[in-house]
């Protein structure tokens, strides 16, 4: 039998039950795709992430995720709870680690303060696609019941991407975005059609100066009908209103803080910070507290 030590760690917050619980198998080496399936499934957290040694010189270990129901490439709250886990298991100093993903080797950073840690993550390359034909963006707004009058004018609708893509939504009211009842089918069978399973809606409607944005993340066509607080969609949103002109920005950077899962009661804070080359994103990372919620074993044959 192997011992498997798992964590479920909630990211974006310091306080337990908030923010974006993961699940982490810290010592995942000799685990085939199913049983990786099997414990995710079983943890049932939006994501679970899998620790595995290097394969090669240049990385420190392989990091995979998974769903209740399938592999993604990349996963930006889980990558927090992952390397929060390392660090707590290993006690580790301030360090860089670079891991292997589905989308490259990328170098995530553990930062240790007062004998805790924060998680500083470089994400994938920024791509920003096409607005979508007024037919697509009219389904997808019927589907989240939204009307086009809730929208924000600035704020074009279109996919944004570090890896693992969303929809940028843009609306105008705070009080709307936590009333959202989504059709959650309708946007499934829409992620089909547009190729992307994850839909963000945010807005500037905020009434703390240190928070710039509130968000909601829907993605029912990998079985997560809302996510609460996503570094892969808060992330994109900061290459998203840079490329966009959206936002100001000083001394070739814009960083800023991003809050979401409100309306269901996981409220967390991603910071975000985008490096900026000829007036476009050219880095882009999210920091982010985590906590410890439990830490077991699982017996596996």
């Amino acid at each position: 039998m192997k011992k498997l030590i798992a964590y479920q760690i909630d990211s974006f917050t310091k306080e337990k039950f908030k923010g974006n619980p993961a699940g982490v198998v810290v010592n995942a080496e000799g685990l085939n795709n199913y049983q990786m399936q099997q414990i995710a499934r079983e943890l049932n957290n939006s994501e679970t992430a899998f620790l595995f040694p290097p394969d090669s010189d240049d990385c420190d270990g392989i990091i995979r995720y998974f769903t209740p129901s399938t592999e993604v490439p990349i996963c930006g709250h889980a990558t927090i709870a992952a390397m929060y886990a390392k660090a707590v298991e290993e006690n580790l100093n301030s360090c860089i680690l670079r891991f292997k993903t589905k989308i490259g080797i990328l170098p995530f950073e553990i930062i240790k303060n007062n004998e805790d840690y924060q998680i500083l993550m470089t994400q994938g390359n920024f791509e920003l696609s096409p607005t979508f034909d007024k037919n697509i963006t009219n389904k997808m707004l019927t589907a989240l019941g939204l009307e086009e009058s809730d929208t924000d004018k600035n704020c074009p609708i279109q996919i944004a991407s570090t890896g693992h893509s969303k929809v940028m939504i843009g609306i105008k009211s705070r009080e709307k975005l936590n009333n959202l009842s989504p059709d959650y089918n309708a946007l499934a069978n829409l992620s089909a059609t547009i190729n992307c399973n994850g839909y963000f809606v945010f807005t500037f409607d905020s009434d703390d100066q240190d928070i710039l944005t509130y968000g909601r993340m829907f993605a029912p066509g990998i079985g997560i009908n809302e996510d609460p607080v996503t570094g892969n969609a808060n992330g994109p949103l900061g290459g998203y209103l840079i490329q966009n002109k959206i936002v100001d920005f000083k001394d070739s950077k814009f960083e800023f803080n991003g809050r979401q899962g409100e309306k269901i009661d996981r409220l967390g804070v991603i910071k975000v910070k985008v490096k900026i080359e000829d007036h476009k994103p050219a880095l882009i990372q999210i920091k982010g507290d985590a906590v410890v919620v439990f830490r077991t074993e699982i017996e596996i044959g």
